[in-house]
Parts: C-alpha cells; structure tokens; sequence
C-alpha cells in the first residue's frame, strides 16, 4: 500500500480521543457505551484510552451508537460528498486496527454510507489478527497475492480475482499466504 496515503488528519493514535470527547460530550459513560455495543468495560475501556488498538468492527460501532459517520473518528472531519466520491490511488485514509492488517477507506468522503469499502494489506510477518464478527454481510475480492479467509469453521484459500461473501455474525478473518497480499472488502451493517 502507498504509505504517502497517510496524512497528519488520520492519526490513529488520535482517534481514541475523539472517541471520548464526542462520548463526552453525549454524556454516555464509558460503561454504558461499553455496554450499548456489548463490549466488556474493561476491553472499551483500553480501547479508549489507546493500552490497546479498536478493531475496525468496533470503531463502526461505537460511530453507530454515537450517530456519527466513522469517517469523524479515523479523521476528525464530517465526510462531505454526497454524489459521487472517488479515490486515487494511495489516497484512501489509511490506519492500522489490528496487527497484520492495515486498512484503506475507499469512501471515507461520502456522506450516509451504507456500505464501508476498504482496501487492506495483510503484511504476513506480523501476528495474525484474532477472528471478529460484526452485524450485516461482508464481500472481500482479492487484488493481489494469496488470502486464507476463514469463515466460521471453514477456511478458503483465495488467490487474486477471486472473491467470497459471507455472514458477518460468523467469526472471520484474513491473513496472507505466502508473502504480502491486498483485498478490497466491502462491509454493510
């Protein structure tokens, strides 16, 4: 991935702070936001104060529960666009939610999203990420390389051009076989 795509704007270690100044400022307390997304307060709690990194899922959450955009907590800024959005390449807002994959928003800019397209980058010589799960339907498409895509029990072994969609309740995850690998997901919750 194109590291002149990051920019001062999305900091990742910034977006804990906007997490508790817009919490804050609802006035919902760090247990009853853990709660509100079924996130045990003590793992909220290190997510917010930065001990520990927010998976991407979550992040989607708790904008949900704080009825703002995710854009607002990876950048700080409203997304502005409601036509038509496109990004160039190596321009996405990038950042790095968990060890081994480092995402891209693709929409980042585009008002009422209902669909979160990323691209992401599986650097196989970091730990691989613990499997997640999240509300709605996911698609990945590989670009480049090799991915192991479990799902649930199974495990799919896609190479570039090939794609899977899923549930997103079921336990999932990605990492690259046999060296670095990219895939665009398209998540909708």
């Amino acid at each position: 991935m194109d590291k002149e795509a990051s920019s001062p704007r999305d900091n990742p270690a910034e977006i804990p702070g906007r997490i508790k100044e817009l919490r804050e400022i609802m006035e919902i307390s760090v247990m009853d936001l853990a709660a509100d997304i079924n996130i045990p307060y003590e793992t909220y709690r290190k997510y917010e104060s930065g001990e520990a990194d927010i998976p991407i899922s979550v992040l989607y959450q708790i904008s949900a529960r704080l009825g703002t955009d995710a854009t607002v907590l990876l950048t700080g800024e409203d997304p502005k666009i409601d036509t038509a959005s496109v990004c160039r390449r190596g321009k996405g807002i990038t950042v790095e939610r968990f060890p081994g994959y480092e995402y891209a928003s693709l929409a980042y800019n585009f008002k009422n999203r209902n669909m979160e397209p990323l691209l992401v980058h599986l650097d196989p010589k970091k730990e691989a990420a613990p499997l997640v799960s999240h509300s709605g339907q996911e698609f990945n498409y590989v670009v480049e390389g090799t991915v192991n895509v479990t799902v649930g029990k199974k495990e799919y072994i896609l190479n570039a051009g090939d794609s899977i969609y899923f549930d997103a309740a079921l336990p999932h995850g990605q990492s690259a076989v046999d060296g670095p690998a990219q895939f665009i997901t398209i998540i909708q919750e």
